[in-house]
């Protein structure tokens, strides 16, 4: 329902139950429960902020959460859609890992990292992966066509950049957003870089 907010910073608070900040825009106060981690981010009290949302509808009442960051908005997006993945856990895996580093750990399969996230158990961390990796992987991106004028000179190097396509189409990127992405990432990075590597470049060039 809400892509992002644009309005001004009103305040922020935190306690046991989260971190919060109010946005004011078009005369209505919007309560967003925030990354811990972008709490200290956040601007000035009056000064302008954009924020990425996600509206959270329960049986017994309505939320939002913000984001400084869209790819931190789109991740949390996949996460809270695995099973056992609520909007607290979604919100605490993206308070401990970068996005790159935890989409990383979903496609090497590294169930041991996930677990040092506050509340993850090594079933959970294990359920996570095989549903997150199955969602980040099934998505076509027949749409999306791998750049002109870049690194790619191998059939294997082709595929590794169409992996790492699919999984930012999955994250609901443009195709021309990722189609610059992937272009610069293939020239920053040597050649026979795997999809990781990829996308891990890519997601840091679409988050500046």
């Amino acid at each position: 329902m809400y892509d992002y907010i644009k309005g001004t910073f009103s305040y922020k608070s935190i306690s046991s139950k989260g971190a919060f900040a109010v946005v004011e825009a078009a005369g209505v106060g919007y309560i967003l429960e925030i990354l811990p981690r972008d709490y200290e981010l956040l601007p000035q009290e009056g000064e302008n902020i954009k924020v990425f949302s996600v509206l959270l509808h329960r049986e017994d009442k309505m939320s939002l959460c913000g984001f400084l960051r869209r790819e931190d908005r789109d991740i949390f997006n996949v996460l809270t859609s695995v099973s056992g993945v609520g909007s607290k856990m979604a919100l605490t895996l993206l308070n401990s890992f970068k996005v790159k580093d935890l989409i990383g750990f979903v496609l090497d399969g590294d169930y041991k990292e996930l677990t040092k996230a506050k509340g993850v158990g090594p079933k959970l961390a294990q359920k996570i992966i095989l549903e997150l990796k199955d969602k980040l992987t099934s998505y076509q991106s027949d749409s999306v066509s791998i750049p002109k004028g870049n690194t790619i000179s191998s059939g294997s190097q082709s595929q590794n950049a169409q992996d790492a396509q699919m999984v930012l189409v999955s994250l609901g990127y443009e195709k021309n957003e990722i189609n610059n992405a992937i272009t610069k990432a293939l020239n920053s990075l040597p050649e026979g870089a795997a999809a990781e590597e990829i996308l891990k470049k890519a997601l840091q060039i679409l988050s500046v």
